[in-house]
């Protein structure tokens, strides 16, 4: 995994000066160290390592040897500190690729914001925007306590740093193409290439058929995930016309088919060495993929089962094989979603719902179709956020923290959640009127009251890939509402009732600006408020932010964002996107 590599500067005259700091600069290296160390770590669950180099760095060549020892140990993102003087562009950080930043120490003694002033300033002119951290309150020469504010900016650009570090390299591995036109299913690899620094992999759908027919999976798993399955995940109803369903033993059939494709979906992305030791050695290597999608739609899911299952339960942070870390699997091979799916993924490392933004509905319009009223959260009106049943089980809300339904990361889920979780989803016979192959949707109900953040990646001929952000809540709404709005749809599909947080104005004006002005069909809905990580993320890969209803204090953007202009942030965040460039092109 990535590591995070604290660099010390220090005032590099001697005879006094510089050997007046070594132990102070030096201290407050490790202090970074310890305090990152403590507080993050990886989304499969290992911990996050700081590499220190071996010096204090006064100069050219002790950069240098930092910057080697980083190199070999694996380091992907870089934290220089200070409390003092040092020398602006001899010591800074020149990696291009390696997000940076700057925590100059604000002391009297030693003028620790002097230096990044204009170590950043250096950044700026050379092109490699860096992040600057300045505490707002004085501290004594020999304080090695971090503040609260300086602790919440290491902590967002590491977050995202490590983020931008653990994506480049790796691949997003398209199964199947273009699902019925939809645009976010063609990969655009000058996207993943030149904003993510990953490659695009590609297998046809008939990969599935040509592994189930030879074999090509772990025999000992299947049976294992069959049996799991029968006893965990219950059979919801069929909503097919009785003379349409499928026979008892063609839905047995059916499920065989779908574990199996999750299996197969899983060894493509990841690789199994268990298919080397059957004889399958190239299979068992996979396509190094952190995220993935599946076409399904038509081609696929007019003839075979679905992906339903497939997706929902790989999307998810349990399986027959215990709790574990979810994947990323986007519906339709929609890249543009599995993309902000990822981000939220890393950085809160837990699973992501993935809907269709399907329907606002006002509270006149529900008044007018259930004839009664919204209330509380609900109020304004709601968006309805529903798929073909792909979305994580995680989703259901069954999960919890000091009473409240939350989503955990992985190692913090309890065997009772994951127990609560299945309980909680009925596996409907896949619509045929949809799914002429069958198959499996997963049906459940969000739990209302869990903090979320609704995001999509949108691309623009001539401008590039474009995020926007929507923090909100789920919210509950009555049973009798619910059952009324949610059968004019496919009532088989898992229900999120969402409701963003409002600004009253621009696309944040009510809720029906927020659906009117979302980019795509899709949203990807990751647990907590992250919208100001996301916008640190987008910032260090020069993806701009074109809505978002995040408070300004909270935005924290390389120092260089502040020379494109402090009045319109929105309107700087383009220019410098725009100027910088994509980070790997």
């Amino acid at each position: 995994m990535p590591k995070i590599g604290i660099r010390p500067t220090i005032d590099g005259r001697e005879r006094g000066v510089r050997e007046s700091l070594e132990e102070q600069t030096m201290n407050l290296a490790k202090s970074a160290a310890r305090f990152l160390e403590e507080n993050l770590c990886h989304a499969n669950g290992l911990p996050v390592e700081c590499v220190i180099a071996d010096t204090t760095i006064g100069g050219v060549a002790e950069a240098a040897m930092a910057e080697e020892k980083f190199q070999k140990e694996g380091v992907g993102v870089s934290l220089t500190v200070t409390p003092c003087w040092c020398y602006g562009t001899e010591t800074i950080d020149t990696d291009p690729l390696r997000p940076k930043a700057i925590w100059g120490f604000n002391g009297t003694e030693r003028p620790g914001a002097v230096y990044l002033a204009a170590a950043l300033a250096a950044h700026n002119q050379k092109g490699l925007p860096a992040f600057g951290i300045y505490g707002k309150d004085v501290q004594d020469a020999g304080d090695t306590s971090i503040p609260e504010d300086v602790q919440e900016k290491l902590l967002k650009f590491a977050k995202a740093a490590l983020a931008t570090a653990t994506i480049k390299g790796k691949s997003y591995l398209s199964m199947g193409n273009v699902a019925m036109g939809i645009a976010g299913s063609i990969a655009d690899e000058e996207v993943f290439q030149n904003y993510l620094g990953m490659r695009n992999e590609y297998v046809d759908m008939s990969e599935f058929i040509r592994r189930i027919e030879e074999g090509i999976y772990v025999q000992e798993e299947f049976e294992r995930a069959l049996k799991w399955v029968k006893e965990n995940c219950q059979e919801g109803q069929d909503n097919n016309p009785q003379e349409e369903q499928q026979s008892r033993k063609e839905k047995d059939q059916q499920w065989k088919f779908v574990i199996k494709m999750a299996m197969i979906a899983r060894d493509l992305m990841i690789g199994n060495p268990k298919l080397a030791e059957l004889g399958y050695g190239e299979e068992s290597h996979g396509h190094n993929a952190i995220a993935a999608g599946f076409q399904g739609q038509r081609q696929w899911t007019d003839h075979f089962p679905n992906g339903d299952f497939m997706e929902a339960i790989l999307n998810s942070s349990f399986d027959w094989n215990g709790i574990r870390e979810p994947f990323i699997l986007a519906t339709e091979n929609d890249s543009l979603n599995a993309i902000p799916m990822l981000f939220g993924h890393l950085l809160t490392n837990t699973a992501q719902i993935f809907a269709d933004v399907r329907t606002y509905w006002s509270p006149a319009a529900v008044e007018r179709v259930t004839g009664k009223k919204l209330s509380g959260m609900a109020e304004n009106g709601i968006i309805h956020l529903i798929n073909s049943g792909s979305a994580t089980l995680d989703g259901t809300g069954q999960q919890s923290k000091d009473e409240k339904a939350v989503m955990k990361p992985f190692w913090e889920i309890t065997d009772n959640e994951v127990d609560k979780c299945l309980q909680a989803t009925s596996w409907c016979p896949a619509s045929l009127g949809y799914f002429r192959g069958g198959g499996f949707s997963s049906q459940f109900l969000t739990k209302g009251g869990m903090p979320v953040t609704m995001s999509r990646m949108n691309s623009v001929k001539g401008l590039g890939p474009v995020l926007q952000i929507a923090e909100g809540y789920t919210v509950d709404i009555p049973a009798d509402i619910h059952d009324i709005l949610n059968q004019r749809t496919d009532p088989t599909w898992p229900t999120t009732w969402f409701v963003p947080k409002l600004t009253g104005k621009n696309a944040f004006k009510d809720v029906y600006s927020v659906m009117n002005n979302w980019g795509a069909n899709h949203g990807a809905i990751s647990y907590g408020h992250i919208g100001d990580l996301l916008i640190t993320l987008a910032s260090i890969l020069r993806i701009p932010v074109n809505m978002h209803n995040i408070e300004e204090e909270r935005i924290f953007r390389p120092d260089a964002w502040n020379l494109f202009g402090t009045k319109e942030q929105e309107g700087a965040d383009y220019r410098a996107c725009q100027n910088f460039g994509p980070l790997y092109k």
